[in-house]
């Protein structure tokens, strides 16, 4: 299935033409239903960078305007031409069809849909009743006219462009707005994201990884691995188990307290070779411990401790304090810098600067990859990014 290397390559090469499914939308907002029925009341939701005519956040919440009590549904799309891809325009009988149709504007104007009344007459309020026009520009998320309708927003939901997630979520910040987007795993630890999530201002939503089902990619999409397939109604749909919801509202996963063991059960009975057998090392930079395992926080350890980033998908504000991220010098303030530092793999050495910006913690030369350094005379072994935590009882 594609995994972070795919979701790299449709960044790199800005393609960002993957759709979120139906089901995944229609799980993800009914736990924040779930927690407060009256999440969406009398508010006014945006669904930028979407298309109704082949995206599902319209169609879902236009569905359920009257059962969420909305106030207004916006959409945007962007025009075809400005997204740069080799896609063929398809132009769709709902334009085509309806007196508003320019075929000079078809392609290079943006387009927006507005749901705030029953238009044709049927006693509800449904997709039916969606109106729609073309926008003066080609509704990119960045411009003023769409700006001006971001900010008459009160909720912000979409899956925006993997190539411009950080500056989607800054848009989104600058506002001051509330919103549910989904990302790629790797944007908790980017520096646009981590002191937000450090902060409690931006967390996880209900889930990550295998929670999101998989996307609807264009036909011309090369579809990756065994769990990739083709819809009974035709969608071509990418697996993947590196996304998440990143949100800033309330939902009630995040309140339910992790159960753990003390670190002696731990050591005792854990389900993991790694915890019984080598424990739980200390960083050689840094005063804390590794936690390799979030099932392994030991209960009773009053100090600091490198998670992993998944941590943060049962991660309570009320349980644990987040104190930085092991991914970049600048979020922990390592205590040691390592002298001329060199990387051993595979029996290959290269630079091993690397490791004065991430947590490392002492191991053998049987690994596959360590580090040495001048001023230390043993190898050292960098996990993978981790987060580093503590208790809130620990003071």
């Amino acid at each position: 299935m594609p995994k972070r290397e795919d979701l790299s390559k449709a960044k790199k090469n800005k393609n960002d033409e993957f759709y979120t499914q139906y089901s995944d939308i229609q799980k993800e907002i009914n736990a924040y239903l779930e927690y407060n029925p009256d999440t969406f009341r009398d508010k006014i939701v945006l669904l930028p960078c979407d298309d109704p005519e082949w995206s599902n956040f319209t169609k879902f919440f236009a569905q359920n305007f009257e059962r969420f009590g909305l106030k207004k549904l916006i959409s945007t799309s962007y025009a075809h031409e400005s997204k740069k891809i080799n896609e063929p325009y398809q132009l769709t009988l709902f334009e085509s069809e309806s007196p508003k149709f320019d075929e000079k504007k078809t392609k290079v104007k943006g387009k927006i849909f507005i749901l705030d009344r029953d238009k044709n007459k049927s006693g509800k309020i449904d997709i039916n009743d969606l109106d729609w026009n073309y926008l003066e520009g080609d509704g990119d998320f960045r411009s003023e006219e769409v700006k001006k309708i971001r900010d008459e927003a009160d909720i912000i939901i979409t899956n925006p462009p993997f190539s411009l997630f950080r500056e989607f979520l800054a848009w989104i910040i600058e506002a001051q707005k509330q919103f549910l987007i989904i990302g790629s795993i790797n944007c908790i630890t980017y520096k646009e994201v981590f002191p937000l999530i450090k902060e409690n201002q931006v967390w996880l939503g209900n889930g990550m990884g295998r929670w999101i089902s998989g996307f609807i990619v264009p036909k011309g999409y090369e579809l990756y691995g065994t769990e990739a397939k083709i819809d009974s109604d035709g969608n071509r749909i990418v697996a993947t188990n590196s996304c998440l919801w990143l949100t800033n509202l309330e939902h009630g996963k995040r309140h339910q307290p992790l159960q753990l063991m003390t670190m002696e059960d731990n050591l005792k009975y854990s389900k993991h070779k790694d915890i019984k057998e080598t424990g739980y090392p200390k960083y050689d930079n840094y005063d804390a411990i590794d936690v390799p395992f979030t099932d392994s926080i030991p209960s009773n350890y009053k100090g600091a401790m490198g998670v992993p980033i998944t941590f943060l998908d049962k991660y309570n504000p009320e349980q644990f304090r987040i104190v930085g991220l092991g991914n970049g010098a600048e979020l922990f303030g390592p205590t040691k810098i390592y002298i001329n530092p060199v990387m051993h793999k595979n029996g290959k050495v290269s630079n091993g600067n690397a490791i004065n910006r991430v947590l490392v913690y002492p191991t053998t030369e049987n690994a596959k990859v360590f580090y040495t350094a001048d001023n230390v005379d043993y190898p050292l072994f960098a996990p993978y990014a981790r987060i580093l935590i503590e208790h809130i009882d620990s003071e």
